[in-house]
Parts: structure tokens; C-alpha cells; sequence
């Protein structure tokens, strides 16, 4: 094949698949963070969400980093302009992710990472059923959640009592998910994690540039074919003038 011919076959994968949205969750202190926050440093297509929340920034954390930061009266406010994908309220606290931008990066073919719970995993699954990969992080033992927050050293007695009794909500929702991890060794999450990713990428529905792509591929084969289906053209010979 020449190069003129080969350069008829860009890339199209590059540029016209949809994306897809990746909605992980887990108990607190199952290590969803840095798995996450891993992941989307090494997919430059993926990006994460940043979610909108009515609680205290923590040490370290700032405005659009983490979170966007709102008031009560804020964030109502945004519910009632029907602004927000999913919201609801966890430990007190308002959370939500604004719609607009996330279906952009769908529509733009940028893949959209979650670090969300349970009931946020639910609602945009089911706005957007196609789009979303649910999975779900569990720790390899109870007693792993106790020892990881109690590290943090982030919060209070009462908060920390409060997120082991949310986390144990939270795994009972483990079987609506769509994939299950169990993070006992970290590369090896990591790892399974990386997999899942990169194969639902490659689902038929999200790469709208195959049937064109194979319509081509097949439309080449019958061009070839007839070709080869030619005889091969006489060359009459003038006859030598003696």
C-alpha cells in the first residue's frame, strides 16, 4: 500500500467517540481516592468531576480543586434551577455535580471520572444509563476503614463515627454496580481498575466512527474485487511495414 493510500486512513478514534461516564464509589478509607486520582493522571482523556458541596473545606483543600464550596442558600438555589445532574445529602451536607459541563465533555468525546456515593451513582445512571460505568471499592477488611480514617486525623470522633456508619450503608449498595474491586494490595486495584477503564472504552455504542470505519473497510474489499475480476487489456501491435 503507498503512502497517499495509507494516509487516507486517519484516525478516526481520535477525534469522534463519545465518552463515557466512570461513577466509583465506596465506604470511606477504601482507598477510592488515590486510586481515582491515579487513574485520571494517567488517562489524559479522563477528567474528574468536581462536585459542588455545602461542607467545611478540610485542611489542604481549595475552591475548584476538590470542590466548589457553597453555602445552604446556594446550593438550594442551584437545585431549583434544576442546575445539578445529581445531588443529595450525605452526613448532613449538601453534594451535587453541575450538568452542563459534564455532558459537554460526553458530547466532546472526554471521559468524566465520579468520586461519588452510592445514591449520586443512581441518579445520573439513570439520566444517563449508556454513558455510565458504575463500580464499586470495597476494603479487604472492616477494620481497615477504622485504622485509615483514624490516620487522617481530619476529623472528630462523633464525624468518624458517623462516616463508619455511612460506609456500612454504603456497602450494602455494592450489587448495583457494574464492577467490584477489593483493595487489598493497591497495584493490584490499580491495575484491574486501569482494565475496566480502557475496555469499556472500547465498546461498539461509544465509538461512533466504526460503522463509517467499516463501511470503508468493506467498500475497499469490492473496489479489490472487481479489479482483480478485470482480463487483462490486448495491446494491439501495428503490423511491420516491410
Amino acid at each position: 500500500m503507498n503512502a497517499a493510500h495509507s494516509d487516507e486512513h486517519a484516525k478516526p478514534w481520535e477525534t469522534t467517540r463519545r465518552g463515557l461516564l466512570l461513577l466509583v464509589s465506596s465506604p470511606a478509607g477504601a482507598g477510592k481516592t488515590s486510586l481515582t486520582r491515579n487513574l485520571v493522571a494517567d488517562h489524559s482523556d479522563l477528567t474528574l468531576s468536581i462536585s459542588a458541596t455545602t461542607r467545611e473545606a478540610r485542611p489542604g483543600e481549595s475552591e475548584g480543586r476538590e470542590y466548589f464550596f457553597k453555602t445552604r442558600a446556594e446550593f438550594e438555589a442551584m437545585i431549583g434551577a434544576g442546575a445539578f445532574l445529581e445531588w443529595a445529602v450525605v452526613n448532613g451536607n449538601y453534594y451535587g455535580t453541575p450538568e452542563a459541563p459534564v455532558m459537554a465533555a460526553l458530547k466532546a468525546g472526554h471521559d468524566v471520572l465520579f468520586d461519588i456515593d452510592w445514591q449520586g451513582a443512581a441518579q445520573i445512571a439513570e439520566k444517563a444509563p449508556h454513558d455510565s460505568v458504575r463500580l464499586f471499592i470495597l476494603p479487604p477488611a472492616w477494620g481497615d476503614l477504622e485504622r485509615r480514617l483514624r490516620a487522617r486525623a481530619q476529623d472528630s470522633e462523633e464525624t468518624m463515627t458517623a462516616r463508619l456508619e455511612l460506609g456500612r450503608e454504603e456497602i450494602t449498595h455494592w450489587a448495583e454496580y457494574d464492577y467490584v474491586i477489593v483493595n487489598k494490595n493497591f497495584d493490584r486495584a490499580y491495575a484491574d481498575l486501569g482494565h475496566i477503564y480502557r475496555a469499556e472504552r472500547m465498546k461498539p455504542g461509544r465509538n461512533v466512527w466504526l460503522p463509517g470505519f467499516v463501511a470503508g473497510l468493506l467498500a475497499e474489499d469490492e473496489v479489490e474485487g472487481v479489479r482483480e475480476q478485470e482480463p487483462p487489456k490486448t495491446v494491439k501491435m501495428r503490423p511491420v511495414q516491410k
